[in-house]
């Protein structure tokens, strides 16, 4: 890919103020219901990191206000915080949406800096529930610690709890979770996407959530845009190929999103603003 630094000059689709980077497909949970399919034997995809660079740099000419790095587990990347540095100095508030399994000592520091903020995924207060969802031995008492931490340290964090299992303890989660201190608690049913996926399925964007591509798009690790991770089957271009701001402001996209049902506002719980897990922006349900 060629590298371009010059501001692009076509303006996307108005609204869009949130764009998911799934720079990676490792990670080292094997979550049952992943939507992306990640586990510790996945890739870093076929986009390089000039590649990412450059869609940090068109989304901040755009306007975006979000850059969510996400995967897989994004700090498994080798380049997620020069992601990250890039995106804060040029205005941008970053959301690092990590398993945090791991978190080493000096990572908090840029965890900690003015725009950025942290999301994770909590399944139940019994550890072994927990663990089973996540394929991952000591993942449930490794991410509670680390997210103890965060919240000591002043960090803001929100989580999704999404509801896997028959009779999962999502209720007792978010509990838990209150009371070490997450103020921004989000549930979610599980999606038809990757590994939730029943034998023959065949990709619907039924099973999308109301605001893809409705103040959000997502880069997927090959450069597939998306209207979200979840409609990852869905793509509708790629910026590998095409600038960012016109695949953001071509016909192709204008479709998907015609295509997207609209959400259905009513049906919102009256803490449940937030759009599909791991998605952080207004919407409920699809109509």
């Amino acid at each position: 890919m060629t590298t371009l630094i010059e501001s692009p000059v076509r303006k996307p689709l108005a609204g869009i103020q949130s764009l998911e980077l799934e720079i990676t497909g490792k990670c080292q949970l094997s979550c049952t219901h992943c939507l992306s399919e990640s586990s510790p034997q996945a890739t870093h995809g076929t986009m390089t990191s000039e590649d990412w660079r450059t869609v940090i740099i068109d989304a901040a000419a755009l306007g975006i206000h979000t850059i969510q790095l996400i995967g897989g587990e994004p700090t498994v990347h080798p380049h997620w915080q020069e992601f990250t540095v890039l995106a804060l100095s040029l205005g941008r508030h970053v959301e690092i949406y990590s398993n945090l399994y791991t978190v080493h000592d000096s990572w908090w520091s840029l965890f900690s800096r003015d725009g950025v903020t942290l999301a994770t995924s909590y399944y139940s207060d019994d550890p072994e529930e927990h663990d089973r969802i996540t394929g991952k031995p000591g993942s449930y008492v490794r991410t509670r610690c680390n997210i103890r931490e965060a919240v000591n340290r002043g960090i803001t964090i929100r989580a999704g709890i999404v509801d896997v299992l028959p009779d999962q303890r999502v209720t007792e989660a978010r509990t838990e979770l209150e009371s070490m201190g997450v103020k921004q608690i989000k549930t979610d049913r599980v999606r038809a996407v990757g590994r939730a996926a029943l034998p023959g399925w065949k990709p619907t964007l039924d099973e999308m959530c109301g605001r893809c591509t409705r103040g959000r798009a997502a880069i997927l690790p090959n450069g597939d845009l998306a209207g979200c991770v979840l409609s990852r089957d869905f793509p509708v271009g790629n910026v590998r190929e095409t600038r960012l701001a016109e695949l953001l402001g071509g016909k192709e996209w204008e479709a998907l999103a015609a295509r997207i049902p609209l959400p259905v506002w009513a049906a919102c719980p009256p803490d449940d603003s937030n759009d599909c897990a791991p998605a952080s922006t207004d919407s409920c349900d699809p109509q």
